[in-house]
């Protein structure tokens, strides 16, 4: 082998390692960077006219197994729907209560009952008729203040598909202009690797809002498609639209037209508002937003009329003509069976009882409707009242007939039981979002490993340049002879 074969060869390897070594540093660098895939040195050996001439880089690869990285962005979508239910259940459970809260709607219930007991037991006091009187009071403003959070909870829930959306059209814009750049990247021979990173992490922002496929395209460009099917880009980015609305009140639907659904384009998704765009946290908040939040007000109208119902029934009060409101109105106003919805928010005690009002407070003693004060120790329309609270009966979305408590009961009952559920499903979600992450990052920058390869190329390093120092010792003692 000559000597200039020889300075070739160390050259060669001088450049490679030097390659490598930074490399490595960047692998060291970003070992805590978002969506970075560790870079490889490509090396092959290098032949010219059947002689061994040093080693050549081939490239750069970015180290990511495609397969875990597909399995782990389904698990994105299939967590962030999970966690999307959990929170919202959470939120809901905490607004009703539960049955041994004293705040929550079954807790005023129960010390209504009480102070009625009380009331019955001395029916002269106008201090238990008083007490009566706001604990009636309060379970009026109970259903007012469920019907309001159930209302702002499905605002926020519409709030989050904007949000939804407009990450969407980013992380898409985004993927379009990378497509574009590692195409360029490709075609000039530069490495791409960092606009690739910068794309997964792109990618990853959608996957956790739908279930994303990742589908290959000439030059490094990719398309994405959902699981339902949804061609989210492939080419230029479509836009998603959608319109937030301010405030939503009980009887606004997606269905009568007064909430929005997603366009694609300027064209609807579907009539359930996001139509391939299913299966991830996009998906749950538009069903907690036109199903699982509107059955819960619904259910909530249902308590509110079986109430109203039952204290405005001759045979429990007397006193009340017919179309005239009960202990409880509708805004002031008798119900109308065919106006139930949002009737949670409206319903109020009749003014007749309330002393602050203009009413009189014996009218719980003797009768909404009486015209004249009756006997101050006659307990029969309290007792009446009791009776009322007791009876079982069906609420009008259906279901065993119970007492007004039982109802109450029942409804925030079924919500923790709902909770409970999201929560397991949360679990099994995240368990399964974990073992993906941690088969990903398996692939990904291990220190350790990386620091043991440095040291190789060190010792690399060394050999080469004590090559090329010999051979400058040679040249400088065959220039001496």
């Amino acid at each position: 082998m000559s000597i200039s074969h020889s300075l070739s060869n160390a050259l060669s390897g001088l450049t490679a390692t030097s390659r490598m070594a930074e490399v490595v540093s960047s692998n060291l660098s970003n070992v805590l960077t978002e969506g970075y895939g560790r870079r490889v040195v490509n090396l092959s050996a290098q032949d010219v006219g059947g002689r061994g001439a040093g080693v050549t880089i081939d490239g750069i690869s970015r180290v990511v197994d495609r397969t875990v990285l597909a399995e782990r962005r389904l698990a994105d979508a299939d967590l962030g729907r999970s966690i999307t239910f959990a929170e919202a259940l959470t939120s809901l459970e905490s607004l009703i209560g539960k049955p041994d809260d004293p705040s929550s709607l079954a807790g005023r219930v129960a010390a209504l009952e009480a102070s009625l007991a009380s009331a019955a037991g001395d029916p002269t006091s106008d201090l238990f008729l008083s007490d009566a009187l706001d604990k009636f009071k309060s379970v009026a403003k109970g259903l007012n203040e469920d019907q309001a959070g159930i209302s702002n909870l499905r605002q926020q829930a519409d709030a989050d598909i904007a949000d939804q959306v407009s990450q969407l059209n980013t992380s898409l814009k985004q993927i379009e202009t990378l497509n574009a750049d590692i195409t360029k990247a490709k075609a000039m021979g530069t490495d791409p690797s960092a606009l690739m990173d910068q794309r997964q992490v792109a990618i990853d922002k959608i996957s956790a809002i739908v279930p994303v496929k990742e589908l290959d395209r000439a030059d490094g460009r990719i398309a994405l498609m959902t699981v339902s099917g949804e061609m989210l880009i492939d080419g230029p980015a479509p836009t998603y639209e959608f319109a937030a609305s301010g405030i939503i009140m009980p009887h606004m639907t997606l269905s009568a037209g007064m909430l929005s659904g997603i366009t694609k384009d300027g064209v609807s998704m579907g009539a359930d508002g996001f139509g391939r765009l299913s299966g991830g946290s996009l998906e749950a908040t538009f069903t907690l937003r036109d199903e699982t939040l509107v059955e819960a007000q619904t259910t909530l109208d249902a308590l509110a009329r079986d109430l109203l119902e039952r204290f405005a029934d001759p045979a429990t009060d007397p006193t009340v003509g017919a179309g005239q409101p009960g202990l409880f109105t509708d805004a002031g106003l008798a119900f109308d069976p065919l106006d139930e919805v949002g009737l949670a928010g409206r319903i109020a005690v009749n003014p007749a009882v309330d002393p602050t009002q203009g009413g009189a407070l014996s009218r719980l003693r003797d009768g909404v409707g009486a015209t004249t004060a009756g006997p101050i120790g006659n307990a029969t329309q309290i007792d009446a009242w009791i009776g009322a609270l007791s009876q079982s009966r069906t609420l009008s979305t259906g279901g065993t007939a119970s007492s007004f408590a039982g109802n109450v009961s029942k409804f925030a009952s079924a919500i923790s039981m709902s909770r409970v559920n999201a929560d397991e499903e949360v679990a099994f979600s995240s368990a399964r979002w974990s073992t993906l992450r941690e088969a990903e990052l398996a692939d990904g920058v291990d220190t350790d490993q990386e620091m043991q390869m440095l040291l190789k190329i060190e010792q690399a390093y060394a050999a080469n340049a004590k090559v090329v120092q010999t051979i400058d010792d040679m040249i400088r003692r065959l220039m001496e002879i």
